[in-house]
């Protein structure tokens, strides 16, 4: 029996000895990221390494010496690289318990040398899909089979085997390494062993809902959209941790913050913190809503939000007037807010927001020039977010995913966008095209405003907004009282239908001149009455935007 093998078989034996020499590592890895240092620092400790195709390539450009894993099988590749570390040779040297009697023997006698180390990330099937246009044929041949079975073999084996899935962990193992004299503590081979199947378990989910998209047309959450079958049997999720958070909604409840790895959309997820203290559970929810308002909008545009709703949202010729506008929908709520803006934060602006607002919770946009941020880093505790790929075309929209005690709803997000020739006129009196406009800009809004939600606009401005009401005519009246004067010919948009006149009265009384809404109610032909009689101008949408 080799070396390698009486020493791990002696050492865990007794169950006394912690650390795990490394005699031979495999590595065949598809993200090189790191693999120089890596494969350096093994070949300092002597380890042999075995590797295939690109990887061995790789490890040999940089002076270290590789033993290809078919000279180490006596089996070449085969099927165009589809069959290279499914063998005997490969799977026992990983499965084999090196503290049991008879698994060594029959290594011994099939000369089946102990693997000690596997360092394998997979195909990119997750990226690879989320290109635009990719085909099926190509998505299937970046289903990688020889890794997830490799790593699962070692992880099943964790005890005598360090198993490597993510390149983040590289430098762990090599410092680990170096405290050990070239071997592997067995904290660290527990932890890593674990991380494995959490990856594998993942990797077979994005797999599953990729192809019962595209073999069924039964997609789900993300898988890309909606099948004419409707939503999965079986739901799946995928989703990595970001970073733990000091408390969620409240001090006594613990929380962490975690991202769709296939998503390519510009998100809160994607964002990066340039300064300020750490993001809470609250903060991260109205950020998501700021950026979701401020990218419906082509126009320079600039949203202040408080608890998810907007106390003013405005666009405009220049990015500072648009946020002076959403800040005089509502100043004082907009006391402790969120900002968004959907072009790049200069020093003018950065100046504004010191000079307007009495305390800013938060900033996200797409990037801040460099005078901008060292004016807003004087703050010590303003969050400053960029998001760097704001432009960036989606491929994809993911689900929209709430969770009950005991349960989930899942539903297509709510990304559905009018022009004016979707309006249907319903009242004898027609809207302007300038209140054409601001009715439109009202119904971006309104959509991002907890229901029952009124908007009051003039131009592409609120002035006042009316949010989460048990009635809807309480919404009316609420953002009539915010808007006070400014009311007197305002546009009006409401999420959904009004239910009664009374509402269509208030907005009239509080001077509203256009109202824009779904319509759908049993008393639509009194509503429409009802405007009439006042001389407001009404359209329908046919669509709705509840907000829960």
């Amino acid at each position: 029996m080799e070396a390698s093998k009486v020493m791990a078989a002696d050492s865990l034996s007794t169950n006394t000895e912690v650390n795990m020499k490394v005699k031979r590592a495999l590595i065949s890895v598809s993200d090189k990221t790191g693999l120089d240092e890596l494969a350096k620092v093994l070949s300092g400790f002597g380890v042999e390494i075995l590797s295939t195709g690109g990887t061995a390539k790789a490890i040999r450009s940089l002076g270290v010496i590789v033993k290809d894993v078919s000279e180490h099988t006596g089996f070449p590749e085969m099927l165009d690289g589809r069959v290279k570390t499914l063998h005997p040779k490969i799977h026992g040297g990983l499965l084999a318990l090196r503290d049991n009697k008879e698994h060594m023997e029959t290594a011994e006698k099939h000369d089946i040398g102990l693997i000690d180390m596997v360092v394998v990330n997979l195909y990119p099937f997750e990226k690879t899909v989320a290109k635009e246009g990719v085909k099926l044929e190509e998505a299937i041949e970046n289903i990688d089979i020889g890794g997830p079975s490799m790593l699962r073999s070692a992880a099943k084996n964790h005890r005598s085997v360090c198993v490597i899935c993510d390149p983040s962990d590289y430098g762990r193992v090599i410092a680990d390494m170096k405290a050990n004299n070239g071997s592997i503590s067995e904290k660290l081979l527990v932890e890593l062993g674990v991380k494995v199947f959490d990856r594998t378990s993942t990797y077979d989910a994005a797999i599953y809902r990729y192809l019962k998209g595209k073999i069924t047309g039964e997609e789900g959450p993300g898988a890309g959209g909606q099948g004419p079958e409707g939503f999965p049997q079986a739901l799946n999720l995928d989703f990595t941790k970001i970073q733990d958070l000091r408390y969620g909604e409240n001090p006594h409840q613990k929380a962490a913050f975690y991202k769709d790895p296939s998503s390519d959309e510009p998100s809160v997820s994607s964002a990066v913190q340039l300064h300020g203290k750490e993001l809470s559970f609250n903060n991260i929810i109205d950020l998501d809503a700021a950026l979701e308002i401020v990218k419906g909008f082509d126009e320079p545009a600039a949203t202040v939000i408080k608890h998810t709703n907007p106390c003013g949202t405005a666009t405009a010729k220049t990015l500072k007037q648009a946020y002076i506008d959403a800040l005089d929908c509502d100043r004082l709520s907009a006391f402790g807010s969120i900002v968004g803006f959907n072009r790049p934060v200069d020093l003018e602006v950065a100046q504004t927001i010191l000079e307007e607002a009495d305390f800013v919770e938060c900033i996200i946009a797409p990037s801040y020039g460099p005078k901008a941020l060292e004016a807003l880093r004087t703050k010590k505790n303003l969050r400053l977010i960029e998001v760097r790929n704001f432009g960036a075309k989606t491929t994809r929209h993911d689900q929209d995913l709430k969770k009950v005690v005991g349960g989930l709803l899942a539903q297509d997000r709510d990304v559905a966008r009018l022009k004016e020739s979707d309006l249907k006129i319903v009242t004898k009196k027609a809207p302007t095209k300038e209140q054409l406009a601001s009715l439109l800009f009202g119904w971006v809004v309104a959509k991002h405003v907890k229901s029952n939600s009124i908007v009051l606009c003039q131009g592409t401005k609120t002035v006042g907004v009316g949010a989460g009401q048990m009635s809807r005519v309480d919404s009316v009246r609420i953002a009539a009282e915010k808007a006070g004067s400014r009311a007197k010919g305002s546009t009006l948009a409401s999420d959904a239908f009004f239910p009664k006149e009374d509402g269509i009265e208030q907005a009239a009384k509080a001077g509203a001149v256009a109202i824009i809404q779904p319509g759908g109610s049993i008393r639509d032909k009194e509503v429409i009455a009802t405007a009439d009689k006042l001389g407001v101008a009404m359209v329908f949408t046919g669509i709705r935007h509840f907000k829960h």
